[in-house]
């Protein structure tokens, strides 16, 4: 049955549609179809599910409880599966102490190598560990870092004491702690302390002073406010409440370890040296650099060691990562880029006919990067592996041995085979991606005129080469420039030094309550309108409140503990999953009950619905191409795509003032077809007065844009300058410009330098 292929009969998850196909084995089949067509219903939720499911079913229940429990799928049968392996999107996050390092274990091989043939030699592995007490810095405990007291928002300059000048919590005027100073005769508590002098903030703060100075007056025992702080907030090791950890929040702040200076190692470890560089100095080298730096280790009692470290080396810089360094924290690796680093953990791997499933691999990635992703594809499969990707890049698709089109629309009017076949066979189908690749979108020829500019100032943010920018205002601008080039460091830059709304790729916070009109902020007036209607209470509405069905709680399934068997859920018998009492489905809106509501689309709603509130926010679901999803549709449902255009409909809303709006690769999990829906939202934001501001390697997207703003030349250390700033059309003798244009210009391009940018439209930046 392997020879045969994976045999899929009467796939019913979310919206497929009775689905049957057979998908062949270790070739690279790649899944397309609109946005909502049901192709990540079909490979992750039905393929990748079951995979996972029957693995997890063969462990003894012991360790199923310890294990990520996987959903079975709506399926009639399915035959011809491996262990499946899924690299999604998903940011890999992790705590203080996950660095890339660690989570590709290469740190694991370099404190090795110091271990063995370090000057002067320290000990066994664990004493290059920061995560082991044998090798971490006593101070910071191997973070790094240290939460100090940001003393600068302790107290308001502009008020005297007796107006509440000190903002902590018990220390306001009449709180726990305010007598403390303001009993003692010695602080003058009508005054601003704007109009103190130095010494006299510094006997409040601190209970210290020169000569002289107020603090000689101090009582016996006097605890300056800052050390009272710390005594009450940073020293103590109970268990933080939630409003504890709003004040460290707001009255603290990270500093570098002051004696490991971010190296996260104790003295002696700090101090060994491999080929006259530390571990601590080889750690903020880029990857590319390290690797090199490899090849100079020679001593044959360590070649094993080295090998294996270069190898993974070598692995992410194949991958495009090259210009990440080991100590850099996994909580701040983009979705594409964790998306990558989990890849690299397969690459060395000697495991054959897997059931590789990848979620839009090319995310993140400069059409110029995309080969180094899609040559892995074919290591794996040449391995003798099923690689299964879900994508919407041409370039993905050049490379299939088989497409599969799921579709041939959205939601109720997809989850059906529209097209199997080559690639070749796709572009003359007549399906919705066949449509969208016979299309090319011209360069804007008529771009928008600037109606100022703002501007980021000497940035330095991580590869940043000093830039100051000139961002034109009124417009729509795109930074482009290969992965790791600082896009997303000016971008932040940007956001830092300017208010804007800021759209990011960090995944909505979903739970089995929250639906897209929840997250939306409609569930409310929803409410409102009904208890208008009925005259009742609001909170009968709502399936977390007094409405809810008692026996499920509002949910509408019942979760069943099984012991060391997975729970189980079922559709609750009281309410037959409707989520409400029978008595509150019974109040009535023009017709529907509060039930029927959720399972009216949103195009539905709009039609149905008359509050304006309402219709409002929901129209801008629609326009972001969201009209098919129901209204009480579980957000743990929808794609990653959908998830994206759910946060876009929210946050690109009306305003009365002029608004920044930055982006970060909004076209991630959109179908080619989809792309003008978006870029139409976008244009009406710039009509009615807005900036936006793109992050986004999507050729389609670039050639509308008024403005672009590239970086590179190179990524990570190589990068960091501004190659291009002006009209799209302008733009030649960069990637972004090959890309573009489909050549490489011989013409002389504009020179990159880190100076001011100009303002003039179509010039090079200065160096």
């Amino acid at each position: 049955m392997s020879n045969q292929g994976i045999r899929i009969r009467r796939a019913r998850t979310h919206n497929l549609q009775d689905l049957d196909v057979d998908v062949p084995r270790s070739h690279i089949v790649v899944f397309v179809g609109v946005s909502g067509s049901g192709k990540s219903s079909l490979v992750f939720d039905t393929i990748a599910a079951e995979a996972g499911y029957q693995l997890y079913e063969t462990f003894p229940p012991y360790l199923r409880n310890r294990l990520p429990k996987w959903t079975r799928p709506e399926v009639g049968a399915i035959e011809g599966l491996s262990p499946v392996v899924v690299i999604d999107q998903r940011r890999l996050g992790g705590n203080a102490r996950s660095t890339v390092g660690t989570i590709t274990d290469t740190w694991t091989y370099l404190r090795l190598l110091f271990s063995r043939v370090s000057t002067p030699h320290v000990g066994e592995s664990s004493h290059f560990s920061f995560n082991d007490p044998a090798g971490m810095c006593p101070t910071c405990s191997g973070i790094g870092e240290v939460v100090a007291s940001a003393v600068d928002r302790f107290i308001d300059p502009d008020r005297s004491l007796r107006e509440g000048a000190v903002l902590l919590p018990g220390f306001a005027v009449n709180g726990y702690w305010y007598t403390n100073f303001a009993d003692i005769g010695v602080f003058d508590l009508d005054k601003p302390l704007r109009h103190w002098s130095r010494a006299e903030r510094d006997a409040l703060l601190y209970g210290v002073g020169s000569a002289g100075s107020p603090a000689n007056r101090l009582p016996k025992g006097y605890q300056g406010v800052v050390e009272r702080f710390e005594r009450i907030y940073l020293r103590t090791s109970d268990d933080m409440n939630h409003r504890k950890k709003e004040t460290l929040a707001k009255f603290t702040r990270s500093e570098v370890c002051p004696d490991c200076r971010g190296d996260r190692l104790n003295k002696a470890s700090r101090a060994a040296t491999v080929l006259g560089h530390t571990i601590g100095e080889m750690a903020r080298m880029e990857v590319e650099e390290l690797a090199e730096l490899m090849t100079g280790v020679t001593d044959a009692t360590v070649a094993p060691v080295v090998a294996a470290l270069t190898e993974r080396l070598r692995a992410m810089i194949t991958i495009g990562l090259g210009y990440l360094h080991l100590g850099r924290a996994t909580t701040t690796l983009s979705g594409g880029e964790s998306q990558r680093i989990k890849t690299v953990k397969h690459l060395g791997s000697s495991l054959t006919e897997m059931l590789y499933v990848f979620d839009e691999p090319t995310v993140g990635l400069h059409p110029h990067d995309i080969s180094s992703m899609t040559e892995l594809l074919k290591q794996l499969r040449d391995k003798g592996n099923s690689v299964l990707v879900v994508e919407h890049d041409p370039a993905v698709m050049a490379i299939a041995d088989q497409i599969i089109e799921v579709g041939p629309l959205a939601g109720a009017h997809g989850g059906r085979l529209v097209y199997q076949g080559s690639f070749r066979g796709l572009r003359t189908a007549g399906t919705a991606t066949a449509a969208a690749l016979s299309q090319r979108r011209p360069l804007k020829d008529d771009p928008r005129t600037p109606r100022g500019h703002i501007t980021v100032a000497d940035a330095t943010r991580n590869n940043l080469k000093n830039l100051t920018v000139d961002i034109p205002t009124g417009v729509t601008t795109v930074l482009t420039g290969v992965a790791g080039s600082g896009k997303s460091s000016l971008a932040s830059e940007l956001v830092a030094q300017h208010d804007a709304v800021v759209i990011d790729q960090k995944p909505v916070s979903t739970n089995r309550r929250s639906t897209p009109i929840t997250y939306t902020g409609i569930a409310t007036p929803i409410r409102k309108v009904f208890a208008r209607h009925n005259r009742v209470p609001a909170g009968l509405f709502s399936a977390n409140s007094e409405g809810a069905c008692p026996d499920c709680k509002g949910l509408g399934i019942v979760s069943t503990d099984l012991a060391f068997m997975e729970d189980q859920e079922t559709v609750c018998e009281a309410c037959q999953g409707r989520r409400f009492t029978p008595e509150v489905l019974r109040y009535r809106v023009d017709g529907l009950s509060i039930a029927d509501i959720d399972d009216l689309t949103v195009t539905d709603a709009i039609d149905r619905l008359s509050d304006r509130t309402i219709t409002k926010a929901l129209r801008h679901l629609e326009e972001v191409g969201l009209g098919y999803l129901r209204l009480g549709q579980p957000l743990t449902s929808l794609s990653g795509g959908e998830c994206q255009r759910v946060k876009i409909a929210k946050e690109l809303r009306d305003s009365t003032d002029p608004t920044l709006y930055v982006l970060d690769e909004p076209t991630t999990g959109l179908h080619l077809r989809d792309i003008d829906t978006l870029l139409s939202h976008l244009d009406r934001l710039v009509d009615h007065g807005h900036t936006v501001v793109l992050i986004e390697h999507n050729l389609d997207v670039v050639r509308q844009a008024d403005w672009i703003i590239d970086l590179g030349p190179g990524p990570g250390k190589h990068g960091g300058q501004i190659l291009y700033q002006g009209p799209v059309a302008g733009i030649t003798s960069t990637a972004t410009a090959e890309a573009l244009h489909g050549t490489v210009s011989h013409r002389p391009g504009p020179r990159a330098g880190h100076g001011r940018a100009p303002r003039t439209p179509g010039a090079p930046a200065d160096k």
